[in-house]
């Protein structure tokens, strides 16, 4: 049996394909070995849907965020193979997995919009150009962590209107020192921010949450896919909660940007079953 995995900061999704060609899948919680050791992924990944699969997986397939150093992969191989230790276990980039289920076999540009970014220009069959993807802190433009930082931001700054600014307070009882707290002392300060994307979906009839995503994607096009050759005439796809969830707001902020949106999906991991079973 084949496992395959689609990895971000906040979630995983699993696909088994079964040897009959049958298809189960499972979500759990996400890792990134730029954030975790291979001890503490391997702890997350004692998940029993995993555990029952013990004896039976041959080959895992792994596509996680954070994973664009062969250091960082050893890591994530390391944790995976405390559970599937006679396994085969190949770990690649969350950007191949995106170009593998918008592209196929097709040239064009993949783009990831979830709690990080990130974006990669991609020939058909391998992927020829990146754009840097520096983190939460200096980079993810366009993602909810950079998304939900603009709106803390501006919560702690009394910069949005009022109404917003009230209902958040009631809604998450929320306080400078509380944002703090957790942005500075609590682990994975890019899911907290993220977390926020929620509300402002909820309430993007505002012209402020509007404009939030707005500007986001804006400076997404402009630091990634403007930068990629004869981008203007490349079809851009997007995998990912942001791009999904808001794509009304991309695809205008793109026809702005003169940029051609083809597919957006919430997750790669169909398309990555479906270019795993080509290879059975």
């Amino acid at each position: 049996m084949i496992l395959i995995a689609d990895s971000g900061s906040s979630k995983t999704d699993w696909r088994v394909i079964h040897k009959n060609g049958e298809i189960s899948q499972f979500r759990g919680l996400g890792f990134n070995p730029y954030y975790q050791t291979s001890e503490e992924m391997a702890m997350e990944l004692q998940q029993d849907f995993l555990i029952n699969l013990q004896s039976e997986i041959e080959k895992i397939f792994y596509y996680g965020a954070g994973c664009s150093a062969p250091e960082r992969n050893r890591e994530v191989e390391r944790a995976l193979h405390t559970i599937f230790p006679e396994a085969f276990i190949a770990v690649d980039h969350d950007l191949a997995a995106a170009a593998h289920a918008t592209c196929g076999h097709n040239a064009g540009i993949a783009c990831i919009l979830g709690t990080g970014s990130n974006s990669c220009d991609y020939d058909g069959n391998k992927i020829i150009d990146t754009r840097p993807a520096p983190g939460y802190i200096l980079g993810d433009e366009g993602g909810g962590g950079y998304i939900g930082k603009q709106f803390l931001k501006d919560f702690i700054n009394s910069e949005m209107p009022q109404e917003i600014y009230e209902e958040v307070k009631e809604k998450f009882s929320l306080t400078a020192n509380i944002i703090q707290e957790h942005v500075y002392r609590q682990p994975f300060p890019n899911r907290y921010m993220a977390s926020f994307c929620k509300f402002i979906s909820e309430h993007k009839s505002n012209p402020y949450c509007y404009g939030l995503y707005y500007q986001s994607f804006l400076d997404f096009f402009d630091r990634h896919v403007k930068k990629y050759k004869n981008y203007e005439s490349k079809p851009v796809n997007f995998v990912g909660s942001i791009a999904f969830y808001n794509s009304d707001i991309l695809r205008k902020a793109a026809m702005d940007s003169n940029i051609q949106v083809n597919l957006i999906l919430e997750s790669p991991i169909a398309g990555l079953t479906l270019y795993h079973q080509e290879k059975l």
